[in-house]
């Protein structure tokens, strides 16, 4: 079997609400990837982290999916009220989603059949 001469790894981590949108972008560019289950440590949200073997050019590619794909979105957090004498909740807007993307040289890429 032929393999891509994979020489970038790609890491995304995306929103869950936007990770069928994604996946399905990425499978009718011909891009494969492994999903797997995450949680943000700020919100406590669930995510999906990505992990993209590319080979040269595919790059772009997939930056372009992400954008098409991922949206940003605004979320609640309550937080109490500092100073205040009994505990008072506030709602407190927080900007959330897009995709946080990290690329790496692949030393070394192998099948192992």
């Amino acid at each position: 079997m032929d393999h891509p001469q994979i020489n970038r790894l790609m890491i995304a981590v995306v929103q869950v609400q936007d990770v069928e949108a994604v996946f399905e972008a990425l499978c009718d560019s011909g891009i494969t990837c492994t999903r797997l289950s995450s949680t943000g440590a700020f919100l406590g949200a669930r995510n999906v982290t990505l992990l993209l073997g590319l080979a040269q050019g595919q790059e772009e590619i997939v930056l372009q999916l992400l954008e098409r794909t991922c949206r940003r979105r605004v979320e609640y957090v309550t937080t109490s009220l500092e100073g205040a004498p009994f505990y008072l909740p506030l709602s407190t807007p927080v900007t959330v989603g897009g995709a946080t993307v990290f690329t790496f040289d692949v030393e070394r890429y192998e099948v192992i059949e």
